[in-house]
């Protein structure tokens, strides 16, 4: 199973005028991605990695995002989405006996600062297929420019979720136990709540004013329930994932 990030973020900068030429600016980005296979699986595979970011937006007399003279700092605004494919267990062996689960996309947003030097978001989604489900993201990024074109960022992240979800991807029902695999003999509850820790990095280089290439890798660590599920036991701890991603921007 790929799991697809996909990221949608548009940050209110001030309530101003739009020039009356103002544009609006959109930046695509996509490409490889390495991810695990499922939540607590110790083999990767890959995919596609695919952004969509709003640089600026103007709608009559506001303006979202970066102005004329450079980016926007302050609080903003930002979405976030989310897609995990299907886990099914005639795909893994070591899952034999759990029900599938559907492909999921989550939807939802929240709020972010930024500064010269560092940015902070906290992120809540909500699952409209796959789970019924709130998640949350907290993290925060010391952001370093050392030439013109180049971006480097580094900070934590922690990772949330309420009962629904955790249950959904780490716990075990009474119908998924009991069979060949010894790892799944009793069903297991799992609560929600900080479900996983972890930190990322990311480098990007502008090669134009459009067209830019950005690496990320992001580590992290289950904890609490996710950490004592049978799933992440006979499988990994921890996830790894890498993408690399073409970007492209648009104006109109």
């Amino acid at each position: 199973m790929t799991l697809t990030r996909l990221a949608l973020a548009a940050s209110v900068a001030a309530l101003l005028p739009a020039a009356a030429m103002a544009q609006n600016t959109l930046s695509f980005g996509i490409g490889p991605q390495s991810a695990p296979e499922y939540f607590g699986s110790d083999g990767n595979t890959s995919g596609v990695a695919a952004t969509v970011d709003i640089e600026q937006l103007n709608l009559g007399p506001l303006r979202f995002g970066n102005g004329p003279d450079g980016p926007a700092y302050g609080i903003g605004f930002t979405g976030s989405f989310r897609y995990i494919a299907e886990r099914n267990a005639l795909d893994y062996p070591e899952l034999a006996g759990t029900d599938t689960i559907d492909a999921a996309l989550e939807v939802g947003g929240g709020v972010t600062y930024s500064a010269a030097n560092y940015y902070v978001f906290a992120l809540a989604r909500y699952g409209i297929t796959g789970h019924d489900s709130l998640v949350g993201e907290l993290g925060a990024d010391a952001v370093v420019r050392p030439t013109a074109q180049t971006e480097l960022r580094f900070g934590p992240r922690l990772f949330f979720a309420d009962d629904d979800y955790a249950q959904t991807y780490f716990g075990l029902g009474a119908s998924e136990t009991g069979g060949a695999n010894d790892a799944f003999a009793a069903p297991y509850d799992a609560a929600g709540g900080l479900l996983s820790r972890g930190v990322e990095a990311s480098a990007s280089y502008s090669f134009s004013p459009d067209w830019a290439l950005r690496g990320v890798v992001r580590y992290d660590e289950f904890t609490n329930d996710a950490a004592d599920s049978p799933i992440v036991l006979q499988g990994s701890d921890s996830a790894t994932s890498l993408s690399l991603m073409a970007t492209r921007r648009f104006s109109f």
